[in-house]
């Protein structure tokens, strides 16, 4: 991407241990809405540079070939592609070629005629899984058709890894039914806008994150943007959290880098948390049944 002297790379989140099972990159990227040239060429160096320092696993950005801020649909729709478009046709490549993961955001163009906010998880076999972000925000609503199923876990060479997409992340149901899926790795490309926040805190999403991965026991990878977008500030909040909720990686907001970090993905496998208490078996779904049924609370 850059000369040796000004990598994006962060080399202090490297850590490659003997132990270590699985390395897994975030790819912190400035994007720019409607360079998709520009955005695939940016994602492949990084995507090659993480390679090269040694990742198994490679997370990339929300609609990370198109950038975000589309004025409407009408400006949208010409970027949106297939699944078997030139983003996700490269990206398979190099999984390919390089023996790789890779889970990666773009606007796709469903066969119904529909825009999705979508990722895919890739390996060296191709596609693995699809998915289409079910929770959409704010002005995304304006853009994109909602998915209908839900997020999907798929076997790998290093775990089982799921996928979500940025606002996602906020709803713990969402999250539990990754868990109980068995998720392992749970890899996120989000789009986190900045808001002002009190000194000293770190962004609430980067908060969220870590409580989804304790109160579920499984590691999470989210590879935010950075850079001002048509008037917007991204927050380059990418992070990998462990299985206690711990950030596992510096947290370099607005800079961008790739974050690493070696995982042991079978820690995610234990969800006993003290003598006797279990994340998973402690549950009480007989008691859960408002959360489905009970309607949502008007302001």
């Amino acid at each position: 991407m850059e000369s040796p002297a000004t990598s994006t790379t962060d080399t202090t989140d490297t850590a490659i241990t003997a132990n270590a099972k699985t390395t897994v990159a975030c790819c912190q990227l400035a994007l720019a809405v409607g360079d998709i040239a520009g955005n695939r060429a940016k994602a492949r160096a990084a995507i090659i540079e993480a390679a090269d320092v040694g990742a198994k696993v490679i997370v990339l950005p929300e609609l990370c070939n198109t950038g975000y801020m589309f004025t409407d649909l009408d400006e949208l729709r010409p970027a949106a592609e297939t699944v078997d478009g030139p983003t996700v046709t490269e990206w398979a490549e190099l999984a390919r070629e390089r023996d790789l993961i890779i889970v990666g955001g773009f606007v796709e163009a469903g066969d119904d005629g529909n825009v999705y906010n979508a990722a895919v998880a890739v390996d060296a076999s191709g596609v693995l899984a699809k998915y289409r972000k079910a929770h959409l925000w704010n002005f995304e609503k304006n853009k994109f058709t909602p998915g209908s199923e839900t997020p999907p876990v798929v076997d790998t060479a290093v775990g089982r890894i799921g996928i979500a997409i940025c606002y996602d992340l906020e709803f713990p149901e969402w999250m539990r039914l990754l868990a109980l899926a068995g998720t392992q790795l749970l890899c996120s490309p989000v789009n986190w806008p900045e808001y002002p926040r009190p000194d000293g805190e770190r962004p609430s999403e980067i908060v969220k994150v870590q409580a989804n991965a304790t109160s579920n026991r499984m590691f999470i990878a989210a590879a935010d943007r950075v850079g001002t977008e048509r008037g917007q500030d991204w927050v380059g909040g990418s992070v990998i959290v462990d299985a206690d909720g711990f950030p596992v990686t510096q947290i370099r907001l607005g800079a961008e880098m790739i974050a690493y970090a070696s995982l042991d993905l079978t820690d995610a496998l234990e969800k006993q948390i003290s003598e006797n208490n279990n994340v998973q078996t402690d549950r009480r779904p007989e008691l859960y049944g408002g959360v489905a049924e009970a309607p949502p609370v008007s302001a």
